[in-house]
């Protein structure tokens, strides 16, 4: 305190009054030392970024990165369509459309060796439950092995339940079209979403092409993954 800087006897008077103005101008300092300090400990947090405002939670009504998907389309013609439920609860109905064969099935791709083509298959993909499902591609494409280029064969994989002369390559599911105005996938925490009701034209085709006298009507889509169907037994989805 003040009144007890005593450095000198002879000068006790004196020094003490010096020091009564230092004492009030060293509590001035250290309260706006005190505040500087606490300032600095709101703004030099480690989790806070000067650069951006404070965090937002996502939102499941922004499409994020999941785009458009394709223009609206009237429902198709198709097969009949056939249900299956996930062990999660996912519901979804499924009716094919059609296939067949294309140079460029999903827009720019390599063009394939002479003698050869890259096969596909259409289908609508529903989601049959009234809330949001995963968006998930249940049908996988098959075709006879024999229809499949020799240097290739031995990717071309048969699968439980399914004929043994047909197998199925290495292929690539992409949405084309949504249908009857359907609204495109949503992004929910890093998961992309299809909304309560909503259709869509899948495309599913060959990443490794397939001998150019393959037709139509040798191309089949299944759905055999376990998690869509678990008495091993594939099931065939029927063309129009």
């Amino acid at each position: 305190m003040a009144t007890s800087y005593r450095p000198h006897r002879s000068h006790r008077r004196k020094k003490k009054s010096n020091a009564g103005r230092l004492g009030l101008a060293g509590a001035l300092a250290g309260a706006v030392g005190i505040a500087a300090v606490a300032a600095g400990i709101v703004v030099l947090r480690p989790d806070a970024d000067p650069g951006e405002g404070p965090a937002k939670p996502a939102s499941a009504g922004q499409g994020g990165g999941t785009g458009a998907q394709g223009p609206s389309v009237p429902a198709p013609k198709a097969g009949p369509p056939v249900g299956f439920m996930t062990p999660e609860g996912y519901g979804y109905s499924l009716a094919a459309v059609k296939a067949g064969t294309d140079k460029q099935p999903l827009g720019a791709t390599a063009a394939p060796p002479s003698g050869t083509t890259y096969a596909y298959a259409d289908y609508v993909l529903t989601n049959s439950q009234r809330r949001p499902v995963l968006l998930d591609y249940p049908a996988d494409l098959f075709l006879p092995k024999a229809r499949v280029p020799s240097s290739m064969r031995e990717r071309c994989m048969p699968q439980p339940g399914i004929p043994d002369d047909m197998c199925t390559l290495p292929n690539h599911s992409k949405i084309t079209a949504r249908v009857g105005g359907a609204k495109a996938p949503v992004d929910e925490n890093g998961s992309t979403m299809i909304p309560a009701g909503a259709s869509y034209v899948v495309r599913i085709a060959t990443e490794l092409p397939v001998n150019d006298d393959v037709s139509a009507d040798d191309l089949r889509l299944y759905v055999w993954n376990a998690r869509f169907t678990n008495d091993r037994k594939g099931i065939r989805l029927a063309f129009p």
